[in-house]
């Protein structure tokens, strides 16, 4: 038997650590396509000139492209038999990647819990991304609903890690050399810095997008996610073909430009979820609430703590009055990112 039909949840146990395969190597076409995908137009990521003047040597890939790149490595080994993709938490960029990086990915399974269905289970793993010199660029806890591939296999005694609400302002990493205090406002596109913004503000970023089928599925390949539900009609009862949430993730962060076209980097997650499924034909809008700020030690450099909230409708309310995700949101995306002063 030379094919593998990937693991199911009874393969998992707590201690586990999973090297997974494929290295990739990063050009400029994976950032050419990830704009022609998304409306992305953050400064940092797409000019070099700015990024010298900003302190980088050049201009970073977009910080979901190490994202984006990172996790599809782990799809075939962690989430080929989900049911759903749940949450994440403990999201930490480490080094910012560039054109000619070579990454590879590695994920610890950190706790394992059986649905009471008896027919699948939640696996939660914490994912390291890392470049061609043995630097993380990344790391990250997620947790996936997978399916049991033997019923009657018994369960494992449950084990739920205990992880962080939100990740501290100073832990937080900015990369070396990065100084805002002679940002270019006019070429960012935006006026407005990180005390501009004040704590509760919401800010509705008004343009949608919908979401095509072709589309999805381009950029779900992009990132090598092999994931059933994103490809197999057949895969679902309903026939229809799962949105990968990553792809939300990175319209939404593309639609928050408008509005907050200053937030140049993204820095930490703190916590995400995918609060009901996306499907071709949707349209996504997005707003942000701003948390929290903070100063940073790097010069003209605030940190800004924001929930990015993907709908399929236009703004309106979080949750019901029972605490339940209203049916148009999508995600709820708990992060970090970096302003100027």
């Amino acid at each position: 038997m030379k094919t593998t039909a990937g693991r199911f949840f009874e393969d998992y146990n707590v201690g586990d650590v999973i090297e997974h395969a494929v290295p990739r190597t990063l050009s400029g076409g994976e950032r050419a396509l990830y704009h022609a995908l998304y409306p992305a137009r953050h400064a940092l990521a797409s000019s070099d000139e700015f990024a010298r003047r900003c302190g980088l040597a050049s201009s970073p890939m977009d910080d979901l492209i190490t994202f984006h790149t990172v996790f599809g490595k782990t799809v075939p080994d962690v989430s080929l038999n989900a049911v759903a993709n749940l949450g994440y938490a403990e999201g930490r960029f480490l080094a910012p990647v560039y054109v000619g990086d070579t990454l590879s990915s590695r994920s610890e399974v950190i706790g394992v819990k059986q649905n009471s269905n008896g027919k699948s289970g939640v696996v939660w793993v914490r994912t390291v991304g890392t470049n061609q010199h043995g630097q993380d660029v990344l790391s990250y806890v997620r947790w996936v609903m997978v399916k049991k591939r033997n019923l009657d296999a018994p369960a494992p005694t449950p084990v739920i890690p205990d992880l962080a609400p939100a990740l501290a302002a100073e832990d937080l990493i900015v990369p070396d050399g990065l100084d805002f205090t002679d940002y270019d406002f006019t070429a960012a596109g935006d006026a407005h810095r990180w005390g501009d913004y004040e704590v509760g503000e919401i800010i509705d970023h008004v343009d949608g997008v919908t979401i095509e089928e072709a589309e999805h599925m381009l950029a779900t390949r992009l990132w090598q996610n092999t994931a059933k539900v994103h490809f197999d009609a057949t895969n679902r009862p309903d026939g229809r073909r799962l949105i990968y949430g990553g792809h939300v993730i990175s319209m939404a962060r593309a639609l928050s430009f408008n509005g907050m076209a200053n937030a140049q980097m993204i820095v930490g997650i703190n916590g995400g979820a995918h609060a009901n499924p996306c499907f071709s034909g949707d349209t996504v809008r997005a707003w942000t609430e701003v948390l929290d700020r903070a100063p940073t030690s790097a010069p003209g450099v605030g940190a800004a703590r924001l929930r990015l909230v993907a709908t399929s409708a236009k703004m309106g309310p979080l949750r019901d009055d029972n605490g339940k995700y209203t049916p148009d949101v999508l995600l709820d995306l708990d992060y970090w990112a970096l302003m100027p002063q």
